[in-house]
């Protein structure tokens, strides 16, 4: 490198502007002391060892006056100010976080309280949607089953997408989904996505290969028909689902069970997973929730029952905004009593030794 630089090779060296080093010069915080062969000002050596100094403190968000002081003090005295500023420094986070967990306090009830129980399909959605990414995340081992249960289709259309978490990327999709906050919150390399519900599919007869719809069906106003809809538009059809009868779901997960009786009046009425299989002579696999599962859904932190108690994890589930705030409030602050006594790890603590859990998650293939 050279002895000696001017200002315009330190500011291609730096990435910082020349006007901004001239503005630097002009207060006396870091001033080229040299000069070129030319004649003309450059930075020596000491010049560019201030200036990594000064650029290392505005990243950690320092004023030019705090940084001024910085560097200009003596040894003992920068260390002993640095202790302030991160003192300060932390003080502002605590701040901030505390404003962040009222702003998610008060987020919370007004969904709660805005969102009506009976709420379905997009009208849920385009009260609970904007939550979704914070929790739902595509879980690779439950995409593997989906995937390879689409077989060889190359066109797939995907029904009340969403995001689109779970959509192959080595095919040619088609998403439909009838929220336009969850369209909206799309990935712009995401596929084309058509504002449609699953009943009405606006497609030709076996306009695709295979036809998916994951954990979405229970949220349309008729599942029997939205699935002989998708029998009708793709000669495959794939759907992950749960089994919400007695003993395959509501009895055999300790939440549902022990915490939120509630969501026995959601499945009330709702089509068995057997009557949905047989309306499009499909047949019924079950599929196992990790212990781990990436893909915050309601079943996912069976392992995992501290998280039941954030407020994200549960505002990106719709079961806690369809039982409502008063019995989403009771279950949550059961949960909370139980964990801290150690009731629900003495009560479960079978589950410590399992990889994965069977509860009533279904995948249906026709």
């Amino acid at each position: 490198m050279e002895a000696h630089l001017t200002v315009g090779r330190v500011a291609g060296l730096t990435g910082v502007t020349v006007r901004t080093l001239h503005h630097y010069d002009d207060i006396g915080l870091v001033r080229p002391s040299a000069r070129t062969a030319a004649g003309h000002r450059a930075y020596a050596a000491a010049d560019l060892a201030r200036l990594r100094e000064v650029l290392a403190y505005r990243r950690l968000g320092f004023g030019l006056r705090e940084i001024a002081d910085l560097v200009d003090a003596p040894s003992a005295d920068a260390i002993a100010r640095l202790h302030r500023l991160r003192g300060l420094l932390l003080e502002q986070r605590d701040r901030a976080a505390a404003m962040v967990t009222a702003i998610d306090r008060e987020l919370e009830t007004r969904v709660m309280d805005t969102t009506p129980p009976h709420a379905t399909g997009a009208h849920l959605y385009e009260s609970i949607g904007s939550a979704y990414p914070a929790t739902r995340r595509t879980e690779p081992r439950i995409a593997a089953r989906v995937w390879e249960a689409l077989g060889d289709a190359r066109t797939v259309l995907n029904v009340g997408a969403g995001t689109g978490n779970y959509e192959p990327t080595d095919r040619d999709v088609t998403a439909v989904e009838p929220s336009s906050v969850m369209r909206a919150q799309r990935r712009p390399d995401a596929a084309p996505c058509v504002a449609a519900v699953a009943e009405h599919l606006p497609f030709d007869d076996r306009s695709f290969d295979a036809a998916m719809a994951f954990s979405t069906i229970h949220h349309w106003d008729d599942p029997i028909a939205g699935l002989r809809e998708m029998r009708r538009v793709a000669r495959r059809v794939v759907v992950f689902t749960h089994d919400a009868g007695e003993s395959a779901w509501r009895q055999r997960f300790w939440l549902t069970r022990d915490y939120l009786p509630e969501v026995a009046r959601l499945v009330a009425g709702r089509p068995s997973v057997h009557r949905l299989a047989d309306a499009i002579g499909a047949r019924v696999s079950p599929v196992l929730v990790p212990w781990d599962c990436a893909d915050g859904f309601f079943e996912a932190y069976w392992r995992r029952p501290e998280a039941y108690l954030d407020p994200a994890a549960r505002r990106a589930v719709s079961v806690w905004t369809r039982v409502g705030p008063e019995a989403e409030r009771r279950a949550v602050a059961a949960l909370r009593a139980d964990l801290a006594s150690g009731r629900w790890a003495a009560r479960h603590h079978d589950l410590a030794a399992l990889d994965a859990a069977e509860l009533g998650l279904r995948l249906l293939v026709a």
